[in-house]
């Protein structure tokens, strides 16, 4: 069973490494990609992963999670106000997670290229799961505390910080090199799922069996996550060598290592481009009280938040339309400049629906950049290195959008929020042509 995992992927060596440095654009395919999918199958989800054990079980353990974890997500910050009764202590306790986070993101990205990643996705996992026992036992008890709150989430987003770079650097050692980008809209598109109905499934919950209750729900499909990861095969790092510590000198060359090879670099700046100058969350509430408040507040507000979640939803259903395409680098751009384009059409949309019609396509286009930079970056780099790129990859990923509501809330401020919607999508298609021009590697990157 462990054989059928292993394919050209785990020699360590990327076929794409001259398009990476910039030299020739053509890479022989891969084995093991499997047959093309034809007729209507290519319009639908691409599901091919599914049929390999392994990445079936690293899957069935993101898909436990996926909504449990988002229960835990709404549970927190609505402990925080029901104590506190302040929407600053709620943006208070969101920062409490962000340092542990990308501290411990880059060092599990070292801790994944130096150790056994099955065994580094237990620790972690059941790490997050006795954290949210936590959580459960101190609702439970009557703890009216921020400061115990705040501690929790920190020490659950360091397990976490760890678990995500483990995690996605195993993809490139369960399925081969063609099936990586079906791989990555399987992953994406539970998560995406989760964003959307977990909120929900907490709304509902919450008045019926209580808040403390979510917290041991999550912990419950947490445990049936450790489960899947416990029949994972071994994932020690290739080349063999006794596993050896992870400290500053590993996470070092991991920067030394995106610096030198160019299309890691470019996809990390890509991602950037479209999260800091284009995503337009800080000023939904906002929008809602005043641009689209004929349409109710509440109402406006839901539709505003959920649309870009919906498109990425409906653009893993529709993973079979671009999975096959090798022109990785291509797609990225493309992606990006339309998640631009379709940022700055819903700020100057004056109607709330065609204002959430564009949000969707523009979480279409994000989904779709995801996949293939997540491709990029598990096709483009070594395996000894995949860890460290995917815990670089978490921090661009989770500190982006914090940067991105930082600089929309005080350009809403300054220009009202529909020129900085529009505004911000407009730099984004801007600094993406410029990047794309300037760097012919992302535009040659193929699998």
């Amino acid at each position: 069973m462990h054989d059928e995992t292993r394919t050209a992927v785990d020699t360590g060596k990327s076929t794409t490494e001259d398009s990476v440095d910039g030299g020739e654009d053509h890479a022989p395919p891969r084995p093991g990609a499997g047959p093309e999918r034809s007729g209507w199958r290519r319009w639908t989800m691409d599901t091919r992963p599914l049929r390999r054990p392994a990445f079936r079980r690293l899957w069935t353990s993101t898909t436990a999670t996926a909504v449990g974890s988002q229960l835990t997500a709404v549970a927190v910050p609505k402990q925080v106000y029901d104590i506190t009764g302040s929407s600053a202590w709620v943006g208070y306790a969101s920062l409490a997670g962000l340092l542990p986070l990308v501290v411990f993101a880059l060092w599990g990205g070292a801790v994944a290229d130096t150790l056994d990643r099955r065994k580094v996705l237990l620790v972690t996992n059941t790490g997050i799961a006795v954290t949210s026992l936590l959580f459960w036992a101190q609702a439970a008890a009557g703890t009216e505390s921020v400061a115990v709150l705040m501690v929790l989430l920190a020490l659950q987003q360091a397990f976490f910080g760890m678990n995500a770079p483990a995690r996605s650097a195993s993809v490139a050692r369960l399925v081969p090199a063609g099936e990586l980008p079906a791989a990555n809209a399987l992953n994406s598109t539970v998560m995406q799922t989760g964003l959307v109905l977990g909120p929900l499934l907490a709304g509902a919950l919450i008045p019926v069996i209580g808040l403390g209750t979510l917290y041991l729900l999550d912990a419950l499909a947490l445990c049936a996550a450790v489960a899947a990861v416990r029949k994972l095969p071994s994932l020690l790092p290739l080349g063999g060598g006794a596993p050896r510590p992870a400290g500053p000198k590993e996470i070092a060359a991991g920067f030394r290592y995106i610096v030198a090879r160019r299309v890691l670099l470019l996809s990390f700046l890509a991602d950037i481009i479209a999260m800091v100058l284009g995503m337009p969350r800080a000023l939904f509430p906002q929008l809602a009280a005043t641009t689209y408040a004929p349409w109710g507040e509440g109402l406006a507000l839901g539709l505003l938040y959920a649309a870009i979640p919906v498109g990425a939803v409906v653009a893993g259903l529709m993973s079979g339309t671009y999975t096959h395409i090798r022109r990785h680098g291509w797609m990225v751009i493309g992606a990006v400049l339309v998640w631009g384009a379709a940022v700055a059409a819903s700020g100057l949309s004056g109607g709330l629906w065609w204002a959430v019609l564009f949000l969707a396509v523009a979480g279409f286009a994000d989904m779709v950049s995801m996949v293939f930079r997540g491709a990029i970056l598990q096709s483009a780099a070594t395996d000894g290195m995949r860890g460290r790129m995917q815990g670089v990859f978490t921090v661009v990923v989770a500190g982006g959008p914090r940067l991105a509501d930082l600089l929309h809330g005080t350009a809403g401020s300054a220009f009202g929020p529909r020129a900085a919607v529009a505004g911000g999508g407009l730099l984004v298609v801007v600094a993406m042509l410029a990047l794309a021009l300037a760097a012919p590697a992302l535009r040659r990157y193929r699998i």
